[in-house]
């Protein structure tokens, strides 16, 4: 009995909650808002020298909601003298909306500045206001305040980059370009093979119509002119967004494999493409009073625009490692050296690689240069 009421306590309280929800007193409204009467900062007429790591902060006093709950903010760019019709770019505060203060990129700010008509290197005056708002009702500030930019002189980082055309082994077919590997903040590097006589590109996307970018003169410009190509083997191409420059593509003309304890090169990886050497050959340990010595790395010859022959290692990431492999990928990521030394930095081979034939596959490409060690 006790359950039949309790069960009936229980359905009369759901009805009495959904009569509850169905009355004016629940009903969602849309309070009134007041605009933003002051902006703090950047203060009027500041003027800003935009880098690629930087960023600007951007406060005003906070806006009032009618219903005592958070007003929302958006922040309005548009050209010196618009009305903000038509703004340039808008984005929310921080905080997804709700803070009174906005922490913008300079990237964003050199997007805004190219909306506005800047060229690299060039300086635009731009205005911004905020727009507050609590549910459909929204509010402009009337004030608005003018800031003075330079846009980066390089270019802004496309976060990921692709190399195609007739002038490398990509090819013409966009979505055969290779990505490059990036290496810091708007730096990116290509192991490639380049065919001479055609013209490569670079580009953001291997579909759509993507952004394209080439070099002339050893400085990367955005355009779809491509570079023309007289150059023909596998090369290194190093790209830096931020200061707008190429380096000058550098050779690779021999991956060895280096036993550190016989303190040369034991036997040659071949280039198989897409910035992949492999290459096979017998490893033997070396019997050393204190035991068997298993150190290698690779030794890389590489040529200059001026046909200077130099070497260098490529080692271990961790410069340091001294140990057997750990069982982790992360064990045989690589890093390149331009010195060379006998021994340091080195890997291990693993105890069931002596007196074997081993394959060796070396990949400079992807987030991560790394090799393969098989049998």
């Amino acid at each position: 009995m006790k359950k039949i009421f309790y069960n009936i306590f229980v359905l009369l309280s759901f009805i009495m909650l959904m009569t509850a929800c169905g009355t004016d007193d629940m009903e969602f409204k849309n309070a009134d808002v007041t605009e933003v009467t002051k902006l703090y900062e950047p203060v009027l007429e500041k003027a800003i020298n935009l880098t690629s790591s930087g960023s600007l902060y951007f406060s005003w006093k906070p806006a009032i909601a009618q219903d005592g709950g958070a007003p929302l903010y958006e922040v309005y760019f548009d050209k010196e003298g618009g009305d903000f019709s038509s703004p340039l770019y808008v984005l929310p505060s921080d905080l997804n909306g709700y803070s009174s203060g906005a922490d913008i990129s300079h990237k964003i700010l050199n997007k805004i500045a190219k909306l506005a008509g800047a060229e690299p290197g060039e300086t635009i005056s731009l205005v911004w206001t905020v727009v507050s708002s609590r549910g459909i009702n929204q509010k402009m500030c009337k004030e608005s305040n003018k800031i003075t930019v330079t846009r980066i002189q390089g270019l802004e980082d496309p976060g990921q980059v692709y190399i195609t055309g007739n002038g490398s082994e990509a090819g013409n077919n966009l979505s055969n370009a290779i990505a490059l590997h990036r290496s810091g903040d708007g730096e990116y590097e290509a192991y490639v093979k380049l065919v001479a006589g055609g013209i490569y590109k670079f580009v953001d996307s291997k579909s759509g119509t993507p952004a394209e970018y080439y070099i002339a003169d050893g400085k990367l410009q955005e355009g779809s002119e491509g570079t023309a190509n007289t150059l023909d083997g596998v090369y290194r191409i190093k790209l830096d967004f931020g200061t707008a420059s190429a380096s000058t593509p550098v050779e690779i003309t021999e991956v060895g494999f280096w036993f550190c304890p016989n303190n040369k090169i034991e036997w040659k990886l071949t280039y198989q493409g897409k910035g992949v050497w492999k290459g096979a050959g017998p490893v033997n340990f070396k019997q050393e009073g204190w035991g068997l010595d298993e150190r290698y790395k690779f030794r890389v010859t590489v040529k200059d625009s001026k046909g200077k022959e130099s070497q260098e290692d490529w080692g271990p990431a961790n410069y340091g490692e001294d140990g057997k492999p750990s069982g982790t990928a992360k064990y045989y990521n690589l890093a390149v050296y331009n010195s060379t030394e006998q021994f340091d930095p080195k890997w291990k081979f693993a105890n069931d690689f002596n007196g074997k034939t081993v394959n060796l596959t070396v990949k400079m490409t992807g987030d991560t240069y790394t090799h393969e060690v098989s049998l």
